[in-house]
Protein backbone atom coordinates (compact mmCIF):
# COMPACT_ATOMS: atom_id res chain seq x y z
CA UNK A 1 0.00 0.00 0.00
CA UNK A 2 1.78 3.42 -0.93
CA UNK A 3 1.65 6.36 1.32
CA UNK A 4 0.40 9.84 -0.05
CA UNK A 5 1.58 13.35 1.98
CA UNK A 6 -0.81 16.12 2.11
CA UNK A 7 -0.16 19.49 3.17
CA UNK A 8 -2.55 22.74 3.55
CA UNK A 9 -2.65 24.57 6.21
CA UNK A 10 -6.33 25.01 5.84
CA UNK A 11 -8.07 21.81 7.45
CA UNK A 12 -11.25 21.28 6.01
CA UNK A 13 -9.43 21.61 2.37
CA UNK A 14 -6.59 18.91 3.87
CA UNK A 15 -10.54 16.87 5.04
CA UNK A 16 -11.91 17.44 1.76
CA UNK A 17 -8.67 15.86 -0.25
CA UNK A 18 -8.90 13.05 2.47
CA UNK A 19 -12.27 12.70 1.50
CA UNK A 20 -11.09 12.08 -2.01
CA UNK A 21 -8.63 9.53 -2.32
CA UNK A 22 -10.10 7.70 1.06
CA UNK A 23 -12.32 5.02 -1.58
CA UNK A 24 -8.63 4.31 -3.28
CA UNK A 25 -6.20 1.94 -2.01
CA UNK A 26 -3.60 4.17 -0.14
CA UNK A 27 -2.61 5.49 2.87
CA UNK A 28 -3.37 9.35 3.43
CA UNK A 29 -1.74 11.18 5.42
CA UNK A 30 -2.36 15.14 6.09
CA UNK A 31 -0.62 18.00 7.60
CA UNK A 32 -1.96 20.99 8.44
CA UNK A 33 2.18 22.33 9.55
CA UNK A 34 4.22 22.14 6.91
CA UNK A 35 7.10 21.70 9.53
CA UNK A 36 5.34 18.57 11.10
CA UNK A 37 5.00 17.04 7.25
CA UNK A 38 9.02 17.41 6.91
CA UNK A 39 9.12 15.85 9.78
CA UNK A 40 7.29 12.53 8.52
CA UNK A 41 9.36 12.64 5.37
CA UNK A 42 11.95 11.44 7.96
CA UNK A 43 9.63 8.73 9.40
CA UNK A 44 7.64 7.54 6.15
CA UNK A 45 8.31 6.87 2.90
CA UNK A 46 5.58 8.72 0.75
CA UNK A 47 5.24 7.49 -2.86
CA UNK A 48 3.30 10.68 -3.45
CA UNK A 49 3.66 14.06 -1.78
CA UNK A 50 0.76 16.72 -2.56
CA UNK A 51 1.01 20.26 -1.37
CA UNK A 52 -0.30 23.17 -1.27
CA UNK A 53 1.18 26.61 -2.49
CA UNK A 54 -0.24 29.17 -0.76
CA UNK A 55 0.64 28.55 3.12
CA UNK A 56 1.96 31.11 5.33
CA UNK A 57 5.33 29.93 6.31
CA UNK A 58 6.37 27.73 3.92
CA UNK A 59 5.27 28.02 0.48
CA UNK A 60 4.17 24.75 -1.49
CA UNK A 61 7.28 25.10 -4.27
CA UNK A 62 9.77 25.91 -1.11
CA UNK A 63 8.09 22.73 0.61
CA UNK A 64 8.62 20.35 -2.15
CA UNK A 65 12.17 21.06 -2.57
CA UNK A 66 12.43 20.52 1.07
CA UNK A 67 10.76 17.18 0.04
CA UNK A 68 12.75 16.24 -3.01
CA UNK A 69 15.88 16.32 -1.16
CA UNK A 70 14.29 13.94 1.32
CA UNK A 71 12.74 11.96 -0.40
CA UNK A 72 14.00 12.47 -4.12
CA UNK A 73 11.60 9.50 -5.94
CA UNK A 74 8.54 10.49 -4.48
CA UNK A 75 6.21 12.14 -6.91
CA UNK A 76 5.49 15.95 -5.79
CA UNK A 77 1.76 17.28 -6.72
CA UNK A 78 1.09 21.32 -6.29
CA UNK A 79 -2.10 22.39 -5.47
CA UNK A 80 -2.76 26.09 -6.55
CA UNK A 81 -5.13 28.74 -6.97
CA UNK A 82 -2.68 30.59 -8.52
CA UNK A 83 -1.24 29.55 -11.70
CA UNK A 84 0.98 32.22 -12.68
CA UNK A 85 3.86 32.16 -14.99
CA UNK A 86 7.12 32.79 -12.05
CA UNK A 87 5.29 29.72 -9.95
CA UNK A 88 5.04 27.03 -12.53
CA UNK A 89 8.62 27.99 -13.40
CA UNK A 90 9.40 27.54 -9.55
CA UNK A 91 7.76 24.49 -9.28
CA UNK A 92 8.96 22.44 -12.16
CA UNK A 93 12.68 23.43 -11.68
CA UNK A 94 13.40 23.75 -8.05
CA UNK A 95 10.80 20.74 -6.73
CA UNK A 96 10.42 19.15 -10.00
CA UNK A 97 6.65 18.50 -9.63
CA UNK A 98 5.20 16.17 -11.68
CA UNK A 99 1.37 17.98 -11.97
CA UNK A 100 -0.23 20.85 -10.86
CA UNK A 101 -3.81 20.56 -9.65
CA UNK A 102 -6.15 23.93 -10.14
CA UNK A 103 -8.37 25.34 -7.24
CA UNK A 104 -10.92 24.65 -7.12
CA UNK A 105 -10.61 20.74 -8.37
CA UNK A 106 -12.53 18.31 -9.35
CA UNK A 107 -12.85 15.11 -7.47
CA UNK A 108 -11.79 12.70 -10.56
CA UNK A 109 -8.65 15.06 -11.44
CA UNK A 110 -7.10 14.77 -7.94
CA UNK A 111 -7.95 11.01 -8.48
CA UNK A 112 -6.57 10.99 -11.64
CA UNK A 113 -3.20 12.71 -11.04
CA UNK A 114 -2.46 10.45 -7.70
CA UNK A 115 -3.62 7.31 -9.60
CA UNK A 116 -1.05 8.67 -12.71
CA UNK A 117 1.66 9.42 -9.95
CA UNK A 118 1.46 6.36 -8.19
CA UNK A 119 1.60 4.30 -10.94
CA UNK A 120 4.69 6.19 -12.55
CA UNK A 121 6.15 5.55 -8.99
CA UNK A 122 5.57 2.09 -9.03
CA UNK A 123 7.13 1.64 -12.48
CA UNK A 124 10.30 3.71 -11.69
CA UNK A 125 10.52 1.42 -8.53
CA UNK A 126 9.96 -1.21 -10.76
CA UNK A 127 12.65 -0.34 -13.31
CA UNK A 128 15.33 0.41 -10.10
CA UNK A 129 15.09 -3.01 -9.01
CA UNK A 130 15.69 -4.24 -12.75
CA UNK A 131 18.81 -2.13 -13.01
CA UNK A 132 20.27 -3.15 -9.92
CA UNK A 133 19.51 -7.07 -11.05
CA UNK A 134 21.47 -6.28 -14.15
CA UNK A 135 24.42 -4.90 -12.34
CA UNK A 136 24.28 -7.97 -10.09
CA UNK A 137 24.08 -10.04 -12.99
CA UNK A 138 27.01 -7.87 -14.69
CA UNK A 139 29.31 -8.05 -11.24
CA UNK A 140 28.54 -12.24 -11.10
CA UNK A 141 29.50 -12.19 -15.47
CA UNK A 142 32.84 -9.66 -14.86
CA UNK A 143 33.86 -12.11 -11.89
CA UNK A 144 33.37 -15.56 -13.86
CA UNK A 145 35.26 -13.93 -16.99
CA UNK A 146 38.19 -13.15 -14.40
CA UNK A 147 38.09 -16.47 -13.22
CA UNK A 148 38.30 -17.96 -16.60
CA UNK A 149 40.84 -15.88 -17.72
CA UNK A 150 43.27 -16.93 -14.27
CA UNK A 151 42.38 -20.89 -14.88
CA UNK A 152 43.33 -20.07 -19.15
CA UNK A 153 46.61 -18.17 -17.60
CA UNK A 154 47.45 -21.06 -15.05
CA UNK A 155 46.28 -24.07 -17.43
CA UNK A 156 46.41 -22.71 -21.22
CA UNK A 157 44.20 -24.08 -23.33
CA UNK A 158 41.59 -25.29 -20.40
CA UNK A 159 38.86 -23.48 -21.11
CA UNK A 160 38.80 -24.07 -25.29
CA UNK A 161 36.85 -26.55 -26.11
CA UNK A 162 37.51 -28.40 -29.57
CA UNK A 163 34.70 -30.36 -31.42
CA UNK A 164 34.14 -32.57 -34.89
CA UNK A 165 32.93 -31.75 -37.67
CA UNK A 166 29.84 -33.19 -36.51
CA UNK A 167 29.71 -30.87 -32.54
CA UNK A 168 31.02 -33.96 -30.97
CA UNK A 169 33.68 -32.73 -28.27
CA UNK A 170 37.43 -34.20 -29.05
CA UNK A 171 38.75 -35.00 -25.44
CA UNK A 172 42.20 -35.47 -27.03
CA UNK A 173 44.23 -35.96 -30.19
CA UNK A 174 43.32 -40.12 -30.39
CA UNK A 175 39.74 -39.59 -30.47
CA UNK A 176 40.10 -36.96 -33.33
CA UNK A 177 38.90 -38.80 -36.64
CA UNK A 178 41.12 -36.34 -38.49
CA UNK A 179 43.83 -38.83 -37.37
CA UNK A 180 42.40 -41.99 -38.67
Amino acid sequence: MFKIQLVDDEPQILKSLQRVLRASDWEVQGFDDPYQALEALTEHDYAVILSDYQMPHLNGVTYLSFAKQRQPHAMRLLLTGHGDRQTMMQAINRAEIYRFISKPWEDCEVQAAVRSATELYQLRLENQRRLDQVHRQQTTLHRQKQELLRLERENPGLTQVRRDEDGAIVLNELDDPEDG
